[in-house]
């Protein structure tokens, strides 16, 4: 089950989630989300753990819990909404076109 994890410090690494979330059952894996042009967190990860029982543990006891100096917030992590693409493929042009 992928949970959603905001409001992290910037500070806060992959192996801090790591450690966090292992103390309430097995994470299969953990993506912090980074921005491509500075290199630093953006502020949220992503924390898959292997069963739905232990991810609703994980839920439980963190979300809300200070971490870093910020208060986490936890949950079930949505699927991605489908958003069109700018300056996509498909292109329609306006006007007369000589």
């Amino acid at each position: 089950m992928k949970l959603y994890v905001g409001n992290l410090s910037f500070e806060t690494t992959e192996n801090d989630l790591q450690d966090l979330f292992e103390q309430h059952g097995k994470v299969s894996e953990v993506a912090l989300m980074m921005d491509r042009m500075t290199g630093k967190s953006r502020g949220f990860a992503f924390v898959t753990m292997e069963n739905k029982a232990e991810a609703d543990a994980a839920m439980a006891a963190l979300n809300g819990k200070e971490v870093n100096g910020r208060t986490l917030n936890v949950n079930e992590a949505r699927a991605r909404e489908a958003r069109p693409r700018p300056h996509g493929g498909n292109r329609e042009f306006t006007g007369n076109r000589r």
